[in-house]
């Protein structure tokens, strides 16, 4: 399994890159420049990312990952599974231990990510460097797409839900775990205290990089709301999409079948 194989996103110049939170903005300014410097954050924070995970969401996040599988299980034909965005690869990891005879694919943008979580994978797995807006597979690929927290820092979402679209089989499903902009109160009170305090705190102490986890908390609040998203798998021609909120709606799950 080599982290380094696949299509790595063309480089970009230094001086490009730039963070954007907000969707709007990517719409309308530099969306490549905001690729780059999502992957290089990512590969700042790879060394502590796990762990940050686990101090601030008190394991939920884990179980998060289970109600995706579920749906992912029940969904599925049977063929190759892919995991898009796959990070640190723990939910590549969950699904390889969920079914072991089932051909695995992961693929992240950001190879540092990949490398710090290679040691959950068997070998049997494949992981893949590659960009979720175009991915360097055939059409009818993959039986099953999933992607835990990872539509929310694409460039274009759009882009990414109709990558997903093409590379899998006629009957494949995707299944996106995410933060979507909240709606409920009770959640919009969490992610003012939680996301734009906490987190960031957290972020610096443990990771020394404040300025990344003040971004992912400001992307919660600049993405899709959980509506718009099956919105989008429907305009990319998914059918029987349907979505279910986790934990008051903090994270929600979004599937569609091609």
């Amino acid at each position: 399994m080599n982290p380094d194989e696949g299509a790595a996103p063309t480089p970009l110049a230094a001086g490009s890159a730039q963070l954007l939170p907000e969707l709007s903005a990517r719409r309308s300014g530099p969306a490549a420049g905001h690729a780059l410097a999502v992957r290089r954050m990512f590969g700042r924070i790879s060394p502590t990312y796990d762990l940050l995970n686990r101090l601030m969401s008190w394991g939920v996040d884990r179980r998060w990952r289970d109600r995706a599988l579920t749906v992912l299980g029940a969904e599925a034909p049977a063929g190759t599974l892919f995991d898009c965005c796959a990070g640190t690869l723990d939910l590549a990891a969950a699904i390889s231990t969920r079914w072991p005879e089932r051909p695995i694919v992961a693929g992240d943008f950001a190879a540092e990510m990949l490398r710090a979580g290679r040691p959950k994978l068997p070998s049997s797995a494949r992981a893949v460097v590659c960009d979720a807006m175009q991915l360097p597979f055939a059409a009818d690929s993959f039986a099953g797409i999933s992607n835990g927290f990872g539509m929310r820092n694409l460039a274009d979402p759009r882009r990414g839900v109709a990558e997903a679209h093409r590379v899998l089989v006629p009957g494949g499903v995707f299944v996106v775990l995410e933060f979507f902009r909240p709606t409920r109160a009770v959640t919009r009170a969490f992610h003012a205290i939680y996301g734009r305090g906490l987190l960031p705190l957290m972020g610096r102490l443990v990771s020394g990089d404040g300025e990344a986890y003040r971004y992912l908390s400001r992307s919660m609040r600049g993405f899709l709301t959980r509506e718009e998203m099956e919105q989008s798998l429907r305009d990319a021609g998914f059918t029987r999409v349907r979505g279910s909120d986790l934990t008051l709606g903090i994270a929600s799950i979004v599937w569609g079948v091609k």
